[in-house]
């Protein structure tokens, strides 16, 4: 007699696909509101490593990037010289991008000054949304924006900072990865969850 007991794979946005990695990150991390600094410059690396790539790919390679930036402590990275950049481009495991490996550089310093003027980058991240996630009712991935205009104040504000590789693109992929935005499909089963106020 066939067993029927098994529990039915949850609905959840198509673009995870079967990979286990990528469902994993879908179930447990996108779309999760972020308030720690550390999670978000970590989030603010990565995005901007992933320019021009798939996120599947940067997703693949996030240890390496752990490893090869020091646990993405901006304190000790904003004190990287040309000697680590160096290292750096010698790395494997990471996208060899001179342009993108100074930008995480640049953007620690940067990050560093922003949080102390604000007290946290997160209070600074956030005002971008008034404080609180935007809900959205997406019913297919076809009409998710690449951006929206809450992105590009942040891009504009963030370049005007000193920010690199921060475009409204990667700064939208940037608020929907840390929850700052709910984008994930209505029918998906993380879309009522997250907007019940779920946290990380």
């Amino acid at each position: 007699m066939r067993d029927d007991t098994r529990l039915a794979e949850p609905v959840r946005c198509p673009w995870p696909g079967e990979d286990s990695l990528y469902v994993a990150y879908h179930d447990f991390e996108w779309g999760v509101p972020a308030y720690n600094d550390g999670i978000l410059f970590e989030f603010l690396a990565l995005e901007t490593a992933q320019a021009g790539l798939s996120w599947i790919t940067i997703l693949r390679k996030r240890q390496n990037y752990r490893r090869a930036f020091d646990g993405f402590d901006p304190e000790r990275i904003a004190a990287y010289g040309e000697g680590k950049i160096a290292e750096l481009m010698e790395d494997s495991g990471i996208v060899r991008n001179r342009r993108k490996i100074e930008s995480v550089v640049a953007n620690a310093r940067s990050f560093l000054k922003v949080r102390d003027e604000f007290g946290s980058f997160s209070v600074y991240a956030w005002q971008f949304v008034g404080g609180r996630p935007i809900i959205n009712a997406w019913k297919g991935v076809t009409e998710i924006p690449v951006y929206t205009p809450e992105a590009r104040q942040m891009s504009k504000d963030l370049i005007g900072r000193g920010f690199k590789f921060v475009g409204p693109t990667i700064c939208y992929a940037f608020m929907q990865a840390t929850g700052m935005v709910n984008d994930h499909v209505v029918n998906c089963f993380r879309h009522g969850e997250l907007a019940d106020g779920g946290q990380r």
